[in-house]
Order: C-alpha cells, then sequence, then structure tokens
C-alpha cells in the first residue's frame, strides 16, 4: 500500500536509521538559479539484495524497518537506505537545484509499478515487496506503462523551455527508452555522469550541493552515453568530509 503524505524525506545513512537532511551535506554552500525551469527525475534503487532483505525482515527492530511496517516510511528515505550515497545525492541535489515551472513538481522518483511519484510518497512493506517484483525494463509492461503515463502528464504541465533533468543511468534504456519520446525533447541528463559509477555520482552530486555548483545538463540526442572512467573525485576538507559521509 501506497500514499502520499506532506513533509521533505528523510535519508538514512546507517540501518540503524540516522538521517542525512539536507542541511548536514550543504555545508553552508550557496546556490545558483538555473537559465530554465528544471524539474528532476530521480531514478530507484535495486529493491533485492541484502539491505532490502535486511529492511524487510519481519523481526528487523530498527527505527526504519519498524516504522516501514507500519504506518510506512518515506519512498525518498527507503530507497536512500537501499542504495546509500547514490540516492542520497539524487535528493540532495534534486533538492537544492530544483526550480519547477508554475504548477510542476521540482522532483519525482521513478518508481516501479507506480510511474513517478514525490519522493515524501509513503510506502509500507508490504507495497515496497510489490515494488521489488516488478522489473525495471523498458518492454516490462508493468514497469512502463505506469511511468510513460506519469511523463505525458508531466509533460503537458511544462512550458516549452523547461528541461526534465534525469538522475539517473542513460547507458542502457531502461529509462531514457520509455521518457525521452514522451517528454518531446526536454530530457536532459549531467553529462559529468558519463563513465561514472553509481557511487561516484553520489559523491560528485553531494559536492555540487556542498559548493553550490550546479552541473552541466545536456540532451540525449547525439550525445556519448558511454565513455571511460573519469578521474576520481578530489578529497574534501576534513570538515566536509564529515557532513558528506555515507
Amino acid at each position: 500500500m501506497i500514499v502520499t503524505a506532506a513533509g521533505a524525506p528523510a535519508a538514512p545513512a546507517r540501518e540503524e536509521d540516522a538521517t542525512v537532511t539536507l542541511s548536514d551535506v550543504t555545508g553552508g554552500g550557496t546556490t545558483t538559479a538555473p537559465a530554465a525551469a528544471t524539474t528532476f527525475l530521480l531514478s530507484p534503487a535495486h529493491c533485492g539484495g541484502r539491505r532490502a532483505t535486511m529492511l524487510l525482515r519481519d523481526a528487523a527492530a530498527f527505527p526504519l524497518a519498524v516504522r516501514l511496517r507500519d504506518p510506512g516510511a518515506s519512498i525518498g528515505e527507503v530507497f536512500a537506505f537501499l542504495s546509500g550515497l547514490y540516492f542520497r545525492g539524487k535528493l540532495a541535489y534534486s533538492a537544492a537545484f530544483q526550480a519547477p515551472a508554475a504548477g510542476a513538481p521540482g522532483a519525482l522518483v521513478i518508481v516501479p509499478g507506480l510511474g513517478l511519484v514525490p519522493p515524501d510518497t509513503i510506502v509500507t512493506a508490504a507495497g515496497l515487496r510489490e515494488v521489488a517484483a516488478i522489473g525495471v525494463a523498458a518492454d516490462e509492461p508493468r514497469y512502463a506503462a505506469p511511468l510513460a503515463r506519469d511523463a505525458r502528464a508531466l509533460a503537458a504541465t511544462l512550458p516549452g523551455d523547461a528541461r526534465v533533468v534525469l538522475l539517473g543511468s542513460i547507458a542502457t534504456g531502461k529509462y531514457v527508452d520509455v521518457l525521452e519520446g514522451v517528454l518531446d525533447g526536454r530530457l536532459r541528463f549531467p553529462a559529468a555522469f558519463v563513465g561514472r559509477g553509481d557511487m561516484s555520482r553520489g559523491g560528485l552530486m553531494l559536492r555540487c550541493v556542498h559548493d553550490g555548483r550546479e552541473l552541466d545538463y545536456v540532451a540525449l540526442a547525439g550525445t556519448v552515453r558511454r565513455g571511460p572512467r573519469p578521474p576520481k573525485l578530489p578529497r574534501l576538507a576534513r570538515s566536509s568530509r564529515a557532513a558528506d559521509a555515507p
């Protein structure tokens, strides 16, 4: 079962349910306004594997697992637990740099079976199990149909110069094959994502939030979507690493 609740999602850093808020990762940095109205789409966390098993275990007693069973927890918080640094980076970055057009959302999460939902959407353990049972593939109708439906609804709310930025992988078609045509050429992605793994992308986004520096976005058409791994990110000063630590 999934319902929507007000309030910003917390992003837990450890399975003990400690949270990292936007103020924790900004480090006092300032943000710059983008040139165009911007809505971010956050790719989903993997809902299988060890961390999902830990979270969904009936006997799990840490706070997030208890809340997930009843009354539920935000999808942003749950995905941050499952994905760690990568999804925490997406949450912080989208919160810092979103600039939605009037009547449009600033950030939406791709959730298999549900389409596009706000990060504060509440999910229960039963609902998360349903999400986990749906494959993330463009040829899986249970995933693709709700995503295309909500992308069409989003496109209808956007002015012609608005951009939709995917914070997720563009190396395969699991997101872009569904989204690109529906969004009428508005879809963009961070050029700096090419060649980076998930942890590197998460660290990059947290550093951008800390520095108040927005990434450059490019359209998919004619753009290289795979590339060599870029150099490792420079180490932050000690005080900044404490704020950005996973």
